[in-house]
């Protein structure tokens, strides 16, 4: 039996499990302004949020944006619900758009971007042309991402950077590790 210690009864025990915490913690701590959102959408989170700063930009909330992606692994149970589910790789290597792939590999990592409307000088910059962010809506397995739906999502993206699929100079894609994927 696992007994909760007397600090899980604080205030700050419960504030410091919330995800949403965290993030308003950050804006108080640096004193920002202009929206002040947690994303958990797995593997999409940080884009997810990347979309909701630009269009916060764009839509002139505020003049600039703080985006960071963390993932931690601090508790077994999702590593082992994921194992048990058969989507991470049972020999612990991801072989991404390969046909040994078996199943991804959990990992930890975390990155930050400021996201701001004009170049500060010396900046290293990478401008943002067009942003997208869908759902899949139903397919084949929780798992299985819909063609149509991920096309439907390039094709938005696109759209909204006013550009042509040939001028995409960068691409980054999702390798779930899997087969399917």
């Amino acid at each position: 039996v696992i007994r909760a210690p007397p600090m899980a009864k604080s205030v700050s025990s419960a504030t410091g499990s919330a995800h949403s915490i965290a993030s308003g913690r950050i804006s108080f701590a640096l004193g920002l302004l202009g929206p002040c959102v947690t994303y958990d959408t797995a593997c999409s989170a940080a884009l997810s949020a990347n979309h909701a700063g630009l269009r916060a930009i764009q839509m002139n909330e505020c003049v600039s944006g703080l985006v960071s992606g963390v993932s931690l692994m601090l508790l077994p149970g999702m590593s082992i619900s994921f194992g048990t589910a058969g989507m991470t790789s049972p020999n612990g290597k991801c072989h991404t758009f390969d046909k040994r792939a078996d199943g991804y590999c959990r990992a930890e990592a975390c990155c930050s971007f400021a996201l701001r409307t004009n170049d500060v000088k010396g900046a290293v910059t990478l401008p943002v042309l067009g942003s997208a962010v869908r759902q899949d809506g139903k397919s084949a397995s929780r798992t299985a991402p819909s063609g149509a739906a991920q096309a439907g999502l390039l094709h938005a993206a696109l759209a909204d950077a006013a550009t042509m699929a040939e001028e995409v100079g960068t691409a980054e894609a999702h390798g779930t590790g899997t087969g399917l994927g």
